[in-house]
């Protein structure tokens, strides 16, 4: 039992990567290139089953507020010696017509809005603070991380294609729960508070870096936690909750965040 616990310390160790801004150690024991390849083609997938919203106003804010704040991560990272973050990224960003409130960001930049959260975001910077913040939880590879843990918890850590090979349809099962892809695709465990916590930190930065005013972020999680009163929860709020002491902290990283938008 001592070495077992010996074994994943260093395990730990050996297999961790930094979270942009925070600083965070996180588990990683998923190569980026496995990573992308199973993002790409589930994403493929999901594109070829679900009608794409293109030439209208919605659509063309989507694709704008996107490509800003792709801008600025790629601002970001750069100049914090962090560009191979994006290796082989291949950003889109499309709108698909769909009543349920929701929206992600799956690795590689692969970004779906659906049209039932734009209601609540409103207008373009509502909108740039539900896409800052998933894209921000790609940037710190939220999905991977969670897949790791799987990989450990599940499999004693072995190598991803070692469990591609040998356990083929846990491994699905596990990149399915991380990202919620498949039949119900955006649909996932809630993330963690901490996980959260960070994506709304690095939200909020990528969002002022673009020139969105970051405090927008305090109207729309009100917004949407007030969304559903009386009524069932939607699918954004049953993986993102959003409570007061969530919105208390937004606030308190809203000052770092306004010192990047007064700099564009």
């Amino acid at each position: 039992m001592k070495q077992a616990f010996l074994i994943l310390i260093v395990l730990f160790i050996i297999s961790c990567q930094t979270v942009p801004i925070t600083g965070r150690q996180q588990l990683s024991l998923i190569p980026s290139q496995s990573i992308l390849s199973m993002s790409f083609n589930s994403y493929g997938e999901f594109i070829s089953k679900h009608k794409v919203i293109a030439d209208t106003e919605e659509a063309h804010m989507v694709k704008r507020v996107g490509q800003k704040i792709q801008h600025a991560v790629e601002q970001y990272l750069s100049e914090n010696g962090m560009s191979y973050v994006l290796n082989d990224y291949k950003w889109e960003f499309n709108l698909v017509e769909d009543k349920n409130i929701n929206a992600w960001c799956m690795p590689g930049g692969k970004v779906v809005v659906y049209t039932g959260i734009l209601p609540i975001t409103k207008d373009e910077t509502g909108l740039a603070v539900v896409m800052g913040h998933e894209i921000a939880h790609a940037i710190a590879s939220h999905g991977e991380e969670r897949m790791s843990q799987g990989l450990l918890a599940q499999m004693g850590g072995i190598a991803l294609s070692a469990a591609v090979s040998e356990k083929p349809k846990e491994t699905q099962n596990l990149f399915l729960t991380a990202y919620g892809l498949g039949a119900q695709i955006g649909v996932l465990l809630p993330y963690s508070r901490l996980h959260e916590s960070e994506a709304d930190h690095l939200g909020l930065i990528f969002m002022a870096i673009a020139g969105y005013d970051p405090r927008a972020a305090v109207d729309f999680w009100e917004r949407m936690s007030a969304s559903h009163k009386g009524l069932s929860v939607p699918e954004f709020l049953s993986t993102h909750p959003a409570d007061k002491k969530r919105i208390d902290q937004i606030k308190e990283f809203i000052p770092e965040a306004i010192g990047y938008y007064q700099k564009q």
